[in-house]
């Protein structure tokens, strides 16, 4: 595989979190596997075409589970070069982490204490964090920032960039339930009450210079785009993958189709996310 991440670290780490990273950036992933599905999993993922994978191993491992320097070290033996990619926490941080989710620690022993538990991973976990490539610290670490590690440590440029689907739709065929953001443009005149530009669309020429020629049309544009200058690259700094900006018009042929290509055009230009466009209910 061109990249071949292997997960692990202690419970409460955010392995979980860190795979869901790993999968927004397009790799294909398999959470909590037990160490002898490492081959197999490489195999698959290379039949499917994934050339960037992420596996994390289950820390209870033992028996038929397998043994996760066991199965590195058989993926290094097949000319793969896995990346091992061990995830940290101080004690505290992690009780804390397991109070606020009432789960229990897979160390867990009945009359023991969760310190305990947590001692027990770490001697468990000592031979693969000594053979890690990359350790990291969570204990400070918000989600977002483990993100943004992520991407900068093994993924390339492009595909750490954040993502603007803009849709144009029509309100009488519904709202896009996924939608981050929705904009109403039915306070424009409808320019398919114009008998010339009725079965035009929003790429046509006549039709732009129409809402061109309407003074609302720029005041709109004034007060939106400046608002997606501040708002796109504070969702990449949370940790977005992608956002879904929605704007909607009566039919969505004509109001919505202009402004969401200006929304795209205007993204493009001034921020560093890919930005696309549809038209969702052009063709209805």
């Amino acid at each position: 595989m061109r990249r071949l991440v292997i997960v692990t670290g202690l419970s409460g780490a955010g392995k979980s979190q860190a795979m869901k990273s790993f999968e927004d950036f397009g790799f294909a992933c398999l959470d909590n596997a037990p160490p002898v599905l490492a081959a197999p999993f490489v195999n698959l993922a290379l039949e499917a075409g994934q050339r960037d994978g992420a596996l994390a191993l289950d820390v209870r491992t033992g028996g038929p589970f397998g043994d996760p320097a066991a199965a590195i070290d058989a993926l290094q033996s097949a000319g793969q070069r896995p990346e091992v990619l061990f995830l940290d926490a101080d004690d505290a941080t992690l009780i804390r982490r397991y109070s606020e989710t009432r789960r229990r620690h897979p160390f867990h022993e009945d009359g023991a204490g969760l310190g305990e538990a947590i001692a027990a991973e770490r001697a468990a976990l000592a031979p693969v964090r000594d053979r890690a490539d990359v350790v990291w610290d969570t204990s400070r670490m918000t989600l977002g920032e483990l993100k943004e590690r992520i991407g900068t440590t093994f993924v390339g440029s492009e595909a750490r960039r954040l993502r603007v689907a803009i849709v144009a739709f029509g309100f009488k065929y519904g709202v896009p339930l996924d939608a981050d953001l929705v904009f109403d443009v039915r306070f424009l005149p409808n320019p398919n009450y114009v008998e010339a530009l009725r079965e035009l669309t929003g790429y046509d020429g006549p039709v732009a210079a129409y809402l061109e020629a309407i003074p609302d049309t720029q005041m709109f544009l004034d007060r939106v785009l400046p608002l997606l200058d501040f708002l796109v690259p504070r969702y990449g700094l949370e940790g977005k993958s992608q956002v879904r900006i929605a704007i909607g018009c009566t039919g969505g042929r004509h109001r919505s189709v202009y402004l969401g290509r200006r929304m795209q055009l205007h993204l493009s230009e001034t921020t560093s996310a890919i930005a696309t466009f549809d038209a969702r209910d052009l063709d209805r």
